[in-house]
């Protein structure tokens, strides 16, 4: 019954697997075809409707958020985003409250 299962699991897997890669190139050769196209009849996207050329995907900027919280004592800094510091974890498990700590 088991191997049945992981026979029936495995070519589950498979499939997808060949829909993902079909998809693919299926995506491929219309994009080549376009590009074929607008080539062809010198056309630009701006020709197509588009004010500017589709955005760059981009990773993260890197840029820092600036601090908003500051822990008096120590000079430590947090911007207020993601996990509370353990230095305001212990302040705030000791009474404190957050605005003690507002830059």
């Amino acid at each position: 019954m088991a191997s049945r299962l992981n026979d029936l699991l495995a070519k589950r897997a498979e499939l997808e697997q060949q829909i993902v890669d079909l998809q693919r190139e299926e995506r491929s050769s219309a994009i080549a075809q376009v590009k074929s196209l607008m080539a062809q009849h010198g056309l630009s996207l701006v020709d197509l409707g588009s004010r500017t050329a589709p955005p760059v995907a981009k990773g993260r900027s890197g840029s820092k958020v600036p601090a908003k919280y500051r822990d008096p004592a120590t000079g430590q800094t947090w911007s207020g985003r993601g996990l509370h510091p353990n230095w305001l974890k212990h302040a705030l498990a000791g009474g404190a409250r957050l605005d003690d700590f507002l830059i």
